[in-house]
């Protein structure tokens, strides 16, 4: 068989494979999405149609009936309610989530790197997680109110009367972090933890070889292979700082102190005299701001990846200069 010959029967063969490839992926295709129709057909009932209705009731009246247009969005946004609930929630989240996932961190490298009793430390810090708010709650009362624990450990320290109410005043912000901390520290460090464990040893032994150092290979090789894991601990630390409303619920009531009205309670009250339109529109503010950070994340995300994709050309650039 001459040379061409059998460039010919190779092309022809492969194309054939080529084209039974592409039809085992459009078969695998075709299969998954009627096994993800279900899950699809639920989502877009009860979630979907739901937040359309949602959309559509913000431009309504009161009644339903009557087309506003952007009546609504301007009471919402003049509520002076809405806006101390936004910058408290704003501020909490600024103040919160650094501390939350600077000390999970700490703590995950610190378990990561016990010798010895891993699992005490595990159970020690996840242990917040299995205890039940209200019940948590319970004991933080008992020791934050004016006749508390910590009032009395005071007055036994200084020799004068302590009746501050640690959850009113000036107070009651620093002690709303304290409860969200320590109720998912535990949980984040889990997240860290299973990070650090997938990525290899072979890099900390090379790099030990080479002569770094500890922090050399926490800043060059562990804080690297965590980028994954910072975005998923981030989005779920996020989630979780909304369910903080319960202990804010339970140490102050209804109407906590200025300082801790966060969203879910301006939601609840909205609730309570049923104000369709309102929480309609503040849900849809709500959507919106977060599709502003997230594309705010997918703007810096691409800006990073340029960056690295540019010191990868100039790297390869030195390279055929040096050869």
């Amino acid at each position: 068989m001459t040379g061409e010959r059998k460039g010919v029967l190779f092309g022809y063969r492969g194309s054939e494979r080529r084209s039974a490839q592409s039809r085992r992926v459009r078969r695998q295709r075709r299969l998954a999405c009627v096994f993800l129709a279900p899950s699809l057909l639920g989502v877009a009932m009860f979630y979907g149609a739901p937040f359309l209705d949602v959309a559509r009731r913000s431009f309504l009246d009161a009644m339903g009936h009557r087309f506003v247009g952007m009546e609504n969005y301007e009471g919402v946004w003049n509520n002076q309610a809405f806006r101390l609930a936004i910058s408290n929630t704003v501020r909490f989240l600024a103040a919160a989530l650094p501390l939350l996932l600077t000390g999970s961190l700490l703590l995950s490298l610190m378990v990561y790197g016990a010798k010895v009793k891993k699992g005490l430390f595990k159970t020690t810090l996840i242990l917040p997680m299995a205890v039940p708010a209200a019940a948590m709650v319970l004991v933080w009362k008992v020791l934050l109110c004016p006749d508390g624990v910590i009032n009395q450990l005071l007055f036994a320290l200084t020799g004068q009367i302590w009746d501050r109410d640690w959850v009113n005043g000036i107070t009651a912000f620093p002690v709303l972090i304290a409860t969200y901390l320590w109720k998912n520290t535990g949980y984040d460090m889990l997240l860290w933890l299973a990070g650090l464990g997938a990525i290899p040893d072979s890099l900390y032994d090379a790099a030990k070889v080479d002569g770094a150092g500890a922090f050399a290979r926490l800043l060059y090789i562990t804080l690297p292979n965590l980028k994954n894991t910072a975005v998923l601990v981030l989005v779920l630390s996020g989630i979780n700082s909304f369910r903080v409303y319960r202990e804010a619920y339970l140490l102050s009531g209804t109407y906590p102190d200025q300082s801790i009205y966060m969203i879910p309670h301006l939601f609840s009250h909205w609730f309570l005299t049923l104000d369709i339109q309102r929480m309609s529109t503040g849900a849809m503010f709500l959507v919106a701001f977060m599709a502003m950070a997230w594309g705010l994340g997918r703007q810096g995300a691409w800006i990073a990846a340029g960056r690295e994709q540019r010191k990868k050309w100039e790297g390869k650039g030195r390279k055929r200069g040096r050869i």
